[in-house]
């Protein structure tokens, strides 16, 4: 039987510390808040208690009070993991040269003394910096907070150093080769691909076109774009006196995107989606019936963990570090740097071949199914924000608890993710220990706030099986996937797991072509 082990960061506060760039610190990191920014304006470039000797840069400075973090979590989930993975490889890369045997991914930089690791503080100064090249190549829209924390560590941001015998000068690097390499990854990040989408950040170049209109579900197997309240889709439907938008497929050329494991994304099978394929009639109504029955049957607990999973910073982001607290007893900064490497390197890979199956498949929405196999006849579900379950809702009229993603149904990329990086941590470890626990109070939830959860709820999961158990069927009860889907998704997504790890480990033992 595996048992969680005793995490001695398991309740972190910020410590007061001597900061050994810039003197004293008179204030600590909390008072930067989740924004980056401080209360006070000049609070943002006063010096923070962080030793750089004996720190973490990733849990003491950018995870636990990200500057970067309420930003970039509305995004979706093809640009918002391919940002942390960047910025994670860069980590990798920057670190690498104090390793006694981690290669860089998109830089090679030497191997510096081992009296240069001897402590942390080479290693926190080049990721940070390496940090601060991704975010300025990349987000530059958070450039400003990530630059105030800087400051505020005793760094200077406008150091431009490429002395490969110093941290600023190899974190420098280490990030410039990352963003180069991001530039020509196949996401179209300039907007240069393709003369009709010049200047477009992220934009389509594939020619992906809907057979369906958001008006029209000529084609009931097939994806449909939806259509809803403006401010719904930023998080909660607070009316928007006739704004309203529709759906279009994001980032279709993730699918083309180069890959770490591997070359083709075709190369990795799953099995067509007959569950919702309408001339199969029988199978068609049971998937809907699954998500109408789930939905309706919604209670407090189950309403947390579908926020939880559909928050692809808190549920997939933050879950990898909570497995890293449960084996606190064993990382050291490398470590915590291997583990998040070996992660995102999944979930990327993961993503590209998700989205070519979206492509491939294109296939319906829960919400496009119900309405064609019950039009506008009642069925009994969820009723909307505050209503419960309802008995005589129209067939289409209903509403799913979560927003729907802009993209097609399968397969599902957040089983996929889940499961992708249960897998990588799995092999990490060597074992199933998580012990991650969330704890939302009453009347905190997104969708019903002051009125869901009635009581305080935490959500705790033991292991990584239950874990993924639990991001799958949320899914399912968001309203948003098939329960055959979910089930598929997760064999599907396991295997990017085991690619990732060795790929990582690969990188990490030095054993890659120079």
């Amino acid at each position: 039987m595996i048992t969680s082990r005793r995490s001695p960061l398991a309740a972190v506060t910020p410590r007061r510390r001597s900061l050994l760039l810039g003197g004293a610190s008179t204030v600590t990191l909390a008072t930067m808040g989740l924004s980056g920014t401080a209360a006070a304006g000049s609070a943002a470039t006063a010096p923070v208690d962080f030793d750089f000797d004996t720190g973490n840069f990733i849990w003491d400075l950018i995870y636990r009070f990200s500057p970067l973090e309420s930003a970039i979590a509305p995004m979706d989930a093809t640009v918002l993991h391919r940002f942390v993975h960047l910025s994670t490889t860069a980590w990798f890369d920057a670190v690498a040269p104090y390793h006694p045997t981690a290669v860089g991914v998109h830089s090679r930089l030497g191997r510096r003394p081992s009296s240069e690791a001897a402590t942390n503080r080479n290693k926190n100064i080049a990721g940070m910096y390496a940090s601060y090249r991704v975010v300025q190549g990349v987000e530059a829209g958070r450039e400003a907070a990530f630059r105030d924390l800087m400051i505020a560590v005793g760094l200077n941001p406008d150091d431009t150093s490429e002395d490969r015998t110093s941290p600023v000068g190899i974190g420098n690097l280490a990030g410039k080769a990352v963003v180069a390499a991001a530039e020509r990854d196949g996401m179209n990040q300039l907007g240069d691909v393709g003369r009709r989408y010049n200047g477009r950040p992220y934009a389509d170049y594939t020619g992906y076109r809907p057979v369906n209109t958001a008006y029209e579900l000529e084609h009931p197997s097939r994806w449909q774009p939806n259509r809803g309240p403006h401010s719904r889709r930023l998080g909660a439907d607070t009316g928007d006196k006739g704004i309203f938008v529709v759906q279009h497929f994001v980032t279709p050329q993730m699918a083309l995107t180069r890959a770490h494991t591997f070359r083709d994304p075709s190369r990795f099978k799953l099995a067509p989606p007959r569950h919702t394929d309408h001339t199969r009639v029988r199978d068609y109504k049971r998937s809907v019936d699954e998500v109408l029955e789930a939905s309706a049957g919604l209670t407090d607990e189950q309403k947390v963990a579908v926020e939880f999973f559909d928050d692809k910073l808190l549920g997939i982001g933050r879950s990898v570090g909570a497995a890293g607290r449960a084996h606190a007893d064993e990382m050291d900064l490398d470590r915590w740097v291997h583990l998040f490497f070996t992660n995102t390197v999944s979930l990327f890979d993961a993503l590209v071949v998700c989205w070519y199956q979206k492509v491939k498949y294109d296939s319906v929405r829960p919400f496009s199914a119900i309405r064609h196999v019950y039009g506008s006849n009642p069925v009994t579900a969820w009723g909307g924000p505050g209503k419960g379950r309802v008995t005589d809702i129209p067939a289409d009229e209903w509403t799913s608890y979560l927003n729907v993603g802009d993209h097609p149904e399968y397969p599902s990329g957040s089983t996929t993710l889940c499961a992708a990086q249960a897998q990588a941590v799995r092999r990490f470890f060597d074992d199933d220990v998580l012990d991650l626990r969330f704890t939302t109070a009453a009347g905190k939830t997104r969708v019903e706030p002051g009125i869901t959860p009635a009581r305080d709820v935490e959500l705790h999961y033991s292991t990584w099986t239950d874990f993924v158990r639990e991001c799958a069927v949320s899914r399912v009860r968001g309203g948003v996937h098939f329960r055959k889907t979910v089930e598929e998704s997760i064999a599907f997504g396991t295997q990017f797991g085991d690619l990732g790890f060795e790929y990582a480990q690969r990188h990490i033992n030095g054993d890659v072509a120079s």
